[in-house]
């Protein structure tokens, strides 16, 4: 099976100007299952994941995988690996299996949820998951009954699927209520903290912008998007000591999460390449702040495979 992908690799994503660009997305690695986030790989998985990509792709840090796309000199079936957020189990579980099988990777980090921090999906998650089971009223989304993990996965879903565009005060307000009657206490260890930034930046990790607070920028002005975006550079820098040239927009997806002006704002301001969540490869004739990324879910390993390999013959790519 590995022979016929790489194989299919050669020819779909052949080395030199033809060459095409992989860039996967992940978020968290789990110690363990979550039954809460089942679409989140644990740590069983994402071990299994890295040695079948570390066999089929030449895995590249992304500040080299983009200067060779540009230069026409990437290697056949060549592909990045990143990580958005800032998750502590990034350095806690996922650095010590990109080590053992070699593999190089990119965290974008959102800086103001380090160190104790917690982000807004996250929140609704943990929140709904401390509620007791028995019948509860949202009016958002209507009565619910919470008699398990399926039930309680359900209501994350519509809630942030209710809450993601509404205005950042109306989304913290909503929780607080819950938060406040159910005397919800929520962890304080999700995120990373800045020596565990530093760890992976010792460890030869690429650390990227992300924000501050990981807001849509199109929802902001210019002046907080240029604030945000560069508050959260400086924060990094001061944490790593090296200069912060790699963006991803948050949530990412082209014209609706970002515009045109951001990606002239990047530009303005230095940094060199950018990543969005609009699925496909990326070419030589790539808008490289347009990167698009994608993730296969797919926990058998033969569909994870398949999925990596389907990628490669998308066309169409979505940009702002």
């Amino acid at each position: 099976m590995e022979s016929l992908l790489r194989a299919f690799g050669n020819l779909f994503s052949p080395a030199g100007p033809g060459a095409k660009l992989s860039i996967l997305i992940y978020h968290r690695v789990l110690p363990e299952a979550d039954p809460m986030l089942p679409d989140v790989v644990d740590a069983d998985r994402f071990d299994a994941q890295m040695g079948v990509l570390s066999s089929l792709f030449n895995l590249l840090p992304l500040s080299e995988a983009v200067m060779r796309l540009k230069s026409g000199s990437l290697p056949a079936r060549a592909a990045c690996i990143t990580f958005d957020d800032g998750y502590a189990d990034n350095a806690e579980v996922a650095l010590p299996i990109l080590k053992k099988y070699g593999v190089p990777a990119t965290f974008f980090i959102a800086t103001g949820y380090l160190n104790g921090g917690i982000m807004f999906n996250d929140k609704v998650i943990e929140t709904v998951r401390r509620l007791s089971c028995g019948e509860h009223v949202f009016p958002e989304i209507g009565m619910r009954s919470l008699t398990g993990n399926r039930e309680k996965t359900d209501v994350v879903r519509d809630l942030l699927s209710f809450l993601k565009y509404r205005p950042l005060s109306e989304r913290q307000d909503f929780l607080d209520r819950i938060i406040d009657s159910e005397r919800i206490v929520l962890p304080a260890n999700l995120m990373m903290r800045s020596d565990q930034v530093r760890l992976l930046a010792d460890s030869g990790m690429e650390i990227g912008g992300h924000t501050v607070n990981h807001p849509i920028l199109n929802g902001l002005n210019a002046r907080q998007a240029k604030q945000e975006i560069g508050e959260g550079r400086i924060a990094l820098e001061e944490i790593t000591g090296q200069s912060i040239r790699l963006f991803a927009y948050p949530n990412g997806v082209p014209g609706r999460d970002y515009g045109r002006e951001h990606i002239q704002l990047l530009r303005e301001m230095g940094f060199e390449a950018a990543v969005s969540t609009s699925r496909g490869v990326a070419r030589r004739e790539s808008d490289p702040f347009q990167l698009p990324r994608f993730t296969p879910w797919d926990i058998p390993l033969t569909r994870f495979s398949c999925r990596l390999a389907g990628n490669l013959l998308r066309t169409r790519i979505l940009t702002a």
